[in-house]
């Protein structure tokens, strides 16, 4: 099929700048604390549309505190939400944009995503009328219409055509919008894609036709954040979906304030408890508590308004506006470069550990286990000892140990740290992997860096393993713990100790 997509014309008027007008526009900087926010905006009360599902019932997990007029074709309902976004401390949105090449006639079934965007333009031309300044918009490509479009088509990355496709979803987002209007990293629009599974298949040569194209197009390079799963392509940054369920923190920090499904027809039941805020108090302070120097610039709330799935921020008739006063609150302390200190039982520690009893003895260090990752672990012996061993787990061949040092014994600091291991020597090999501040250490910016893989001589007794880390970081990024153990073979732990050992 020749190509063809990238025949058919803008669907807005806001292109062909020169550079020179973009340079001259504000923009966001490398390194600026900055707060940006996932914005859905395919509801519409008066049709029913995402408000009730076919079958008749409630769509929505959560409720709008204020349904009247709630709609993405009304400019009024948009000027309502950002000013709301402003209250709540947000500088940037990423409307959730399922635009494509199949939808672009009224009637599709994906319009709605040209008409809402048009609606939103207005009442941000409204609010800078009235001297009030709106939070600037980004892109969220949502990747779901590679896929799920009118025409059935499925996008190939890897093919001139499939391309076309992927950059011209993109292009006739930014032709509806003024360039005073976007959001932009050093005049650089910010792009986000999601998931790169709904791609029939895809590769760096798609992400840099996009570069190459817009910039022909728009006078300026974008800015183009990959969800994670998009492992094996090169972009500006990189970002982890799934923030509301349990905080992502890679390039680009990415928590919520939970999450809960249970209104989408077809789904198993999966719900991350608020617990009355104390979530997303507890992963903004994760960031807090970062060295400003070493933590991520950007930090995504995910959501505003995702009410399916319950994992918004915005007024609600079940939260009020508790959680706008929350992000408001945190968001300032972000901008201004403040670091909270953790205070616990080990900050003036010199030593924490956990003996892995049947019922485990954490002295300051907690096993960490989620039983739909991949370290999963039970109760065991050998020698005579109590232990725990690792299992098997549908990830891949390795399994793991994972261990979370209390935070307030070390986190995010300057200290050299020593791991001692203690384990059943009868694996030929296994691994530690440690979060670490080398960003070049390993993956997702160190998060796994691998301190030292270690070959047991087949003993068939308790033996002692110890490494020194100069580097060690310890905020919980390698999947949510500080350090891991990691075997293709059953591994047998006992006993593990961090001490530090001096500033490095």
């Amino acid at each position: 099929m020749p190509a063809r997509f990238l025949q058919l014309p803008p669907m807005g008027n806001y292109i062909g700048h020169k550079p020179a007008t973009i340079r001259a526009l504000s923009t966001f900087r490398t390194g600026q604390p900055i707060v940006g926010t996932y914005y859905f905006y395919w509801y519409d009360v008066n049709t029913g549309e995402h408000f009730i599902d076919p079958d008749g019932t409630d769509a929505l997990t959560d409720h709008p505190a204020n349904p009247e007029g709630y709609s993405y074709r009304s400019v009024d309902w948009h000027r309502r939400e950002m000013e709301d976004i402003l209250r709540a401390g947000i500088d940037f949105i990423l409307p959730v944009y399922w635009g494509n090449p199949a939808d672009r006639q009224p009637g599709k079934g994906l319009y709605w995503s040209f008409e809402g965007l048009a609606a939103l333009v207005k009442a941000q031309e409204q609010m800078l009328a009235a001297k009030r300044r709106p939070p600037k918009i980004g892109l969220f490509y949502d990747t779901s219409t590679l896929q799920w479009n009118a025409d059935n088509y499925h996008a190939d990355l890897t093919t001139r055509e499939g391309q076309e496709w992927f950059y011209v979803s993109i292009r006739d987002f930014f032709s509806m919008l003024p360039p005073k209007l976007w959001a932009m990293i050093d005049h650089r629009p910010l792009i986000f894609l999601y998931a790169a599974a709904f791609a029939k298949d895809y590769n760096q040569q798609a992400i840099d036709f996009v570069y190459q194209q817009f910039a022909k197009h728009f006078g300026c390079r974008p800015y183009i954040v990959r969800e994670v799963s998009w492992g094996k392509v090169r972009t500006d940054s990189v970002y982890g979906w799934g923030g509301a369920i349990a905080p992502a923190i890679l390039e680009v920090a990415a928590i919520g304030p939970g999450y809960d499904h249970s209104a989408v027809p077809g789904r198993a039941p999966l719900v991350r408890d608020r617990e009355g805020g104390k979530f997303f108090e507890r992963s903004w302070e994760q960031i807090l508590r970062m060295n400003p120097k070493r933590r991520p610039f950007i930090v995504m709330i995910e959501t505003w308004n995702e009410l399916h799935e319950g994992s918004e921020i915005c007024p609600t008739r079940e939260y009020g506006d508790q959680y706008v006063k929350l992000n408001a609150r945190y968001a300032n302390l972000f901008r201004r470069g403040v670091q909270l200190r953790p205070q616990g039982a080990y900050s003036k520690a010199q030593e924490v550990s956990i003996v892995l009893e049947r019922q485990p003895v954490e002295r300051g260090i907690r096993l960490h286990i989620d039983p739909n990752g991949d370290g999963l672990m039970e109760p065991a012996e050998a020698g005579g000892v109590s232990a725990w061993r690792t299992l098997p787990n549908r990830h891949h061949n390795v399994r793991f140990a994972y261990f979370d040092v209390d935070d307030s014994f070390y986190f995010d600091g300057d200290d050299l740290v020593q791991i001692e291991v203690e384990v059943w020597d009868t694996v030929r090999e296994f691994t530690l992997e440690y979060d670490s501040s080398d960003p070049a250490g390993g993956p997702h910016q160190g998060a796994f860096k691998l301190a030292q893989r270690f070959t047991p001589g087949g003993t068939g007794a308790w033996q002692t393993f110890r490494v020194s880390l100069r580097d060690a970081r310890f905020v919980n990024r390698a999947n949510g713990a500080d350090f891991r153990l990691g075997s293709a073979e059953e591994l047998l732990i006992r006993k593990v100790t961090v001490r530090k050992e001096g500033r490095r």
